[in-house]
């Protein structure tokens, strides 16, 4: 039986709330994991999105039948006001006979407001998780979270990481050969993994190794940790060689190379977050200036403080390539 998901939607929805997660289950289909997909809004006929593209041919909570899995995008009239009576009422319709519940980006307010999360963890995009956590103060809010599941409700932050948690589902779904299979198709990360700031950057796949995953969700999770060689194997229950070879074979890189690299992850963010440098370093587990500052270099080609003054600003379109020798603007950045 094909598994049929209703997206709820409404004037001003985000329409990449709508598109990212459609599209990963339109190419489950290509892989013989077929959902069929049907938009849900209050009145039916056409809803009109946040950038002014029109939804046609959505139904009512009456006339959409069977619904596995309820999927509520957001937009920013969510977080302006309560949400109308009118869009409460089709979610809780339809959720009511869903055996799973989802919400993307903002519309984690929605079900908030049905007292659908009360109790539970949740998440949302980073920018409204305190106005969530403020006028819901009965829901657990992890504002870090790229998505969380509590039961059979599962949040996701702003936006993309739509895509991130429809991802999950199929993985929930068909296993996470297939979910790796879209991702490649689709040209992004099989996941970034709950816990992970929302302003990471992700720099790896999920292994298939079922050793490496929960290891390498905790590295993610908390760069700044001990992640020395010793205590990684420990912690996976290796030899330190076995580990080794681990990494090798999944990742093709090595241990200490890899924490490395998301060390450095990290450290980017924090400094376009506004930490000085030797915060960054600290935090990011780097530890002192002298490190960050080579690691950059290393990887980067520039100094931390260029790449906070070069990328910690918008004011100029600017697209910078490393290379091998320092940094180049690509053609036609200003």
């Amino acid at each position: 039986m094909t598994h049929r998901v209703g997206f709820v939607v409404f004037d001003g929805v985000t329409m990449l709330d709508v598109s990212g997660p459609a599209e990963v289950l339109h190419q489950a289909g290509r892989f013989d994991h077929h959902y069929d997909l049907i938009l849900i809004s209050p009145c039916g006929g056409e809803v009109t999105t946040s950038t002014g593209m029109p939804l046609s041919s959505t139904v009512t909570a009456a006339a959409a039948g069977r619904i596995d899995t309820v999927l509520v995008a957001g937009g920013d009239r969510l977080t302006e006001q309560p949400v109308d009576a009118e869009l409460l009422a089709t979610t809780r319709t339809v959720a009511s006979r869903a055996t799973r519940v989802a919400s993307v980006c903002t519309g984690a307010f929605v079900l908030a407001q049905l007292g659908l999360l009360d109790g539970r963890r949740a998440t949302t995009h980073w920018r409204h998780a305190d106005t969530l956590a403020r006028r819901h103060p009965q829901v657990r809010v992890e504002e870090d979270a790229i998505h969380v599941r509590d039961g059979r409700f599962i949040t996701s932050a702003g936006i993309s990481a739509g895509i991130d948690l429809t991802l999950a589902l199929v993985e929930d779904d068909h296993g996470p050969d297939a979910a790796r299979r879209i991702a490649r198709e689709l040209v992004v990360f099989l996941q970034r993994p709950g816990g992970q700031s929302q302003f990471t950057t992700a720099t790896t796949p999920p292994p298939r190794n079922d050793l490496l995953r929960p290891l390498i969700n905790s590295v993610l999770a908390d760069p700044a940790a001990d992640h020395d060689l010793p205590s990684m194997a420990r912690a996976a229950a290796v030899s330190p060689r076995h580990l080794t070879r681990l990494f090798h074979t999944e990742l093709g890189t090595t241990p200490a190379r890899w924490v490395e690299r998301v060390r450095l992850d990290r450290a980017q963010q924090l400094l376009l977050d506004g930490h000085s440098v030797t915060s960054a370093a600290r935090h990011s587990g780097l530890g002192s200036d002298e490190t960050l500052r080579r690691v950059f270099v290393r990887h980067l080609g520039i100094n931390p403080t260029a790449f906070r003054q070069r990328f910690g600003t918008t004011g100029t379109i600017r697209t910078v390539v490393p290379t091998a020798k320092g940094t180049m603007d690509s053609p036609g950045s200003e």
